[in-house]
């Protein structure tokens, strides 16, 4: 029987480095971890290396349910996938212990892989509704304008009077021409 770790943080601006030392203190053999997005890639390929690495008997640990993933199905089929290699969950938190493959056991499984779901859209919700207020208080959203509202307005008026060509405006401005296209037609 192995311990082996698996440690996740969301963004590039976060740190392992505590999940990995709380891993190692708990005596994690093989520690495998992502730093990126949970929908990233590598966090998908790390998990992927872990899953075949487990064997029977060994016990992944995690510091909090939600590391195995960002979605209730997401979590739950990785959880399965532990399970049907004949390997258990643990995680530090106390929340979780499959080693005992008890009904109780897979139940708390799935009520806080439900709660690391809610918690999840909850974020999502409130950063949806942080951009909504900051649209309707008038802030711009996305990347800054490279052309501003007067520049739009002589190019309007170049176009209008073809005095230069939707191509030679985009080589002036430096933009694309599909952007010019957009400008002159008020989008």
């Amino acid at each position: 029987m192995a311990l082996v770790g698996y440690a996740r943080v969301s963004t590039v601006e976060q740190d392992l480095e505590l999940q990995l030392e709380a891993l190692s203190k708990a005596g994690c053999e093989e520690i495998f971890s992502g730093k990126q997005s949970g929908v990233s890639k590598q966090n998908q390929t790390k998990l992927d290396e872990m899953l075949t690495y487990i064997r029977k008997g060994d016990v992944v640990v995690v510091t909090k349910l939600d590391r195995l993933g960002r979605s209730l199905k997401s979590i739950l089929a990785t959880v399965d996938a532990i399970h049907q290699k004949g390997a258990s969950l643990k995680t530090l938190d106390g929340a979780i212990d499959s080693t005992d493959n008890s009904p109780f056991a897979k139940a708390m499984t799935s009520l806080l892989g439900v709660f690391a779901e809610l918690e999840r859209d909850l974020i999502v919700q409130r950063t949806s509704e942080g951009r909504a207020k900051a649209k309707a208080d008038g802030k711009h959203m996305g990347r800054p304008k490279t052309i501003n509202d007067k520049e739009r307005q002589l190019i309007r008026e170049a176009v209008a009077s073809k005095t230069k060509s939707q191509n030679a405006l985009s080589k002036e401005y430096g933009v694309s021409r599909t952007t010019i296209k957009r400008i002159v037609e008020g989008c």
